[in-house]
């Protein structure tokens, strides 16, 4: 997978991930843990600048 797509892919999952925190559906720490996992699913550094923050 290029590094795009799995830009794409990443931000496509947090923004549901976003979307569900704004719903009160999730807390800020269960979005926390969505972004790490994600982040290293699709292979960004964890200190990357297209980290998401809700």
């Amino acid at each position: 997978m290029e590094f795009f797509d799995r830009l794409v892919a990443y931000r496509v999952a947090m923004s549901l991930a976003a979307t569900m925190l704004r719903r009160g559906i999730i807390s800020e720490k269960d979005y926390s843990e969505i972004d790490t996992i994600m982040t290293k699913k699709y292979g960004l550094s964890l200190d990357s600048i297209f980290r998401s923050n809700a």
